[in-house]
C-alpha cells in the first residue's frame, strides 16, 4: 500500500516544499497538490519536481472545465518530463459553486467531458496527430465555427511515458462506473470501508467488467486525517479539529438537494445528520453544525488513535480494496507531520 499527503501550504509554499523533501527521505510515496479557488498545482507541481528525486507528484485535482482537453495532456507531459515520469494527473468536475462561481464557465456535462478529455490526453501522449468529434469537444474547430485554420497537428516533444496515469476523482455512482472502466486510479473523498461497497460496489464491478487489461488494476485512494496517539485528550481534539472541514462539505458545499457530499453521507447511514448538518449550516449556524457531525462518522472515516488503533483501520482500509493512503496529517507543525508520517509507514510497512 503506497502511503501519501496532500499538501498544505497556508504557511507558505516554499515552507511546505521543504517539508516535502523531508517526507521523501522519510519513505513517503506520494505528495497530492490541491488546486480549488488557490495558486494553480501546475507550478508548485513543477516546483516540487525539481525538489525531490523518487516520490510521485499528483495534481489533486486539475478541474476539467478550466483547461481544454490538449492543454491538459500538454500540461501533464510537462510535468511528466521536469519530474522524470513522476507525475499522475488527478482529475475531476469539481462542483458548479467552483466552476461557475470562481471560473465564470458552465458546470456541463461532467461525465461525457471527462471520457472526452481522457481520450484526448492519451491521443496527445501518443503523438497521434489530434483529430477528435464528441459531443463537447471536437478538435480541430470546424470551420463554421472559427477562421477555418485550424488542422491537426500533435504533440511536438517526445513525452517521458505515452501513458501518463490518470485518476479521477469521483462520487456519484455513473461517475465511479467510468472511473473503473477508463481511469488508473481513482480519488474518491470520505472514504468509509465498512460502507464503501454498499455504496460503490456495484458502479466498481460494472465499470471493471468494460476495464482494458492494459489499464492494470484499479487504484484506490482514500484520504482519510491521521493522529496517532495514545493520549485521549488528543484523539478528542484530532476528532474535533476533523469535523468543521467535513460540516463544511456536508452542509455548505452545495445547495438543498444539490450536494454530492451530504448524499454519500446520507449514503453510508447519516440520513438524518446529514440533513441537520445541512439545515443548521446553510442557515449560518456554523458552530452548531460542526457539533452535530458524529464522532462516529469521524472515526470511521479517519486514522485517529494509538498505533494499534490506527494499524486496525489501515487493515480495514486494506480489506475495502485501498491501495493507496493519501492522508491529512494532523500535525501542528511540520516536525509533527513527518513523525505522523513515519508512524504510519512504520505502520503499513
Amino acid at each position: 500500500m503506497r502511503i501519501g499527503m496532500f499538501l498544505g501550504y497556508a504557511g507558505g509554499f516554499r515552507e511546505a516544499a521543504d517539508e516535502v523533501a523531508e517526507l521523501e527521505r522519510a519513505g513517503v510515496d506520494l505528495v497530492v497538490v490541491p488546486e480549488v479557488y488557490s495558486f494553480d498545482a501546475v507550478s508548485q507541481l513543477g516546483f516540487l519536481a525539481a525538489r525531490t528525486s523518487r516520490m510521485t507528484l499528483m495534481s489533486g485535482i486539475l478541474q476539467l472545465y478550466t483547461r481544454t482537453p490538449s492543454l491538459t495532456a500538454m500540461t501533464a507531459a510537462g510535468l511528466d518530463y521536469v519530474s522524470e515520469g513522476r507525475f499522475e494527473l488527478g482529475i475531476g468536475a469539481s462542483g458548479p459553486q467552483v466552476i461557475e462561481g470562481f471560473h465564470g464557465v458552465p458546470y456541463d456535462a461532467p461525465l461525457g467531458r471527462m471520457r472526452e478529455i481522457v481520450d484526448v490526453c492519451r491521443m496527445v501522449w501518443r503523438r497521434e496527430r489530434v483529430v477528435h468529434e464528441g459531443r463537447n469537444y471536437t478538435i480541430p474547430l470546424p470551420a463554421d465555427r472559427g477562421t477555418g485554420l485550424g488542422k491537426p497537428l500533435k504533440l511536438i516533444n517526445e513525452p517521458v511515458r505515452e501513458r501518463i496515469p490518470i485518476t479521477i476523482a469521483s462520487l456519484g455512482p455513473k461517475s465511479v462506473e467510468q472511473t473503473a472502466e477508463i481511469a488508473e486510479g481513482w480519488l474518491p473523498m470520505f472514504f468509509h470501508p465498512e460502507r464503501a461497497a454498499d455504496v460503490w460496489g456495484a458502479s466498481l464491478a460494472t465499470g471493471r467488467a468494460r476495464r482494458d487489461p492494459e489499464l492494470g488494476e484499479l487504484d484506490v485512494f482514500a484520504s482519510p486525517a491521521l493522529a496517532i496517539t495514545d493520549r485521549t485528550e488528543l484523539v478528542e481534539a484530532a476528532i474535533a479539529a476533523v469535523k468543521p472541514n467535513l460540516a463544511l462539505y456536508i452542509g455548505g458545499m452545495g445547495a438543498r438537494g444539490k450536494n454530492f457530499y451530504n448524499d454519500l453521507i446520507a449514503s453510508y447511514g447519516y440520513a438524518t445528520e446529514a440533513e441537520r448538518i445541512q439545515d443548521l449550516y446553510l442557515d449560518g449556524r456554523r458552530e452548531e453544525a460542526i457539533a452535530a457531525v458524529p464522532d462516529e462518522l469521524v472515526r470511521a472515516i479517519s486514522l485517529i488513535g494509538s498505533p494499534a488503533e490506527v494499524a486496525e483501520r489501515v487493515a480495514a482500509f486494506a480489506r475495502a480494496g485501498v491501495t493507496t493512503l493519501n492522508v491529512a496529517p494532523l500535525g501542528r507543525d511540520a516536525g509533527e507531520r513527518l513523525a505522523l508520517m513515519s508512524g504510519l509507514r512504520r505502520i503499513v510497512g
